[in-house]
C-alpha cells in the first residue's frame, strides 16, 4: 500500500473547494438568480471558494454509455466529461441548487450526476431549494438518496425559499432575507466541518467502496 503524508495544519485549514451546482436548465429559471443570491451573500468568507456550475451549460446527453465497457464517444462529448469531471474531482464540497419539479428535482440535474461517480464520493453535499409552499423540500429529500447511493454525505441543514416568484427581489435576493441568510450560514458552517474533516480522512485513507 503506497505510504501517505498526513496532511499538515495549514492543509486543514485550506479553504474549501465548493462547487454550486445550478440544477436546472428549464426556461424561466429562477436557479441562476438563486444561486447568484447565495453565492454573494457567502462569498466574503475566507473558509470557502466557489466555482459556480451550470447543468444549463454543460453538453451531457441523456443516452449514457451501457456497462458493457462501450467507451464513451470522442470530442466534443469526451470533452465536456472531461471538463466537467475535473472540476468534480477538484471539489472538497458541492452545494446543489434546485427547484422542486412534480415533487422531486430536474432530469437534467440528475444526467449531471449519473454521468459522475467517484467524484462524488466522501464528499459533503449541502442544498439550496426553492419551490411552492414546501420549499423544494421533497426534491431535496430525494437527492439526500440519490448521493448516499453515491458514497456522499448530505449535511443536515438546508436552505429553503418558499414562493421564490413572489418572495424575490429583481436583483434575485430574498426580500425578507432573515431566515434564508441564517440557513445559509447554517448549512455552510457544516458543510465546513464535514469538508475539513473528510478532506483529511481521504488524505490519510483514500476511500474505496
Amino acid at each position: 500500500m503506497p505510504e501517505t503524508t498526513p496532511p499538515t495544519q495549514d492543509d486543514a485549514e485550506a479553504p474549501l473547494k465548493v462547487v454550486v451546482i445550478i440544477g436546472s436548465a428549464r426556461a424561466g429559471r429562477l436557479g441562476p438568480s438563486v444561486a447568484d443570491w447565495f453565492t454573494g451573500h457567502v462569498g466574503s468568507r475566507t473558509d470557502i471558494e466557489l466555482d459556480v456550475m451550470d447543468v444549463a451549460g454543460l453538453e451531457l446527453p441523456v443516452a449514457m454509455p451501457g456497462w458493457d465497457g462501450v467507451p464513451v464517444p470522442a470530442q466534443p462529448l469526451r470533452g465536456a466529461l472531461v471538463e466537467v469531471g475535473e472540476r468534480l474531482v477538484a471539489a472538497d464540497a458541492f452545494v446543489v441548487v434546485t427547484p422542486e419539479y412534480n415533487h422531486s428535482f430536474p432530469a437534467a440535474l440528475k444526467n449531471l450526476i449519473d454521468w459522475h461517480f467517484t467524484q462524488w464520493q466522501a464528499k459533503p453535499v449541502g442544498f439550496v431549494s426553492y419551490g411552492g409552499i414546501g420549499g423544494g423540500l421533497r426534491a431535496v429529500e430525494q437527492l439526500r438518496l440519490v448521493f448516499a447511493e453515491l458514497h456522499a454525505m448530505t449535511v443536515r441543514d438546508s436552505v429553503s425559499l418558499h414562493r421564490p416568484w413572489n418572495n424575490l427581489g429583481d436583483d434575485g435576493a430574498p426580500l425578507d432575507a432573515t431566515v434564508p441568510e441564517g440557513a445559509a450560514k447554517g448549512m455552510l458552517d457544516q458543510l465546513v466541518w464535514w469538508g475539513r474533516a473528510l478532506r483529511t480522512a481521504r488524505a490519510v485513507h483514500p476511500y474505496g467502496r
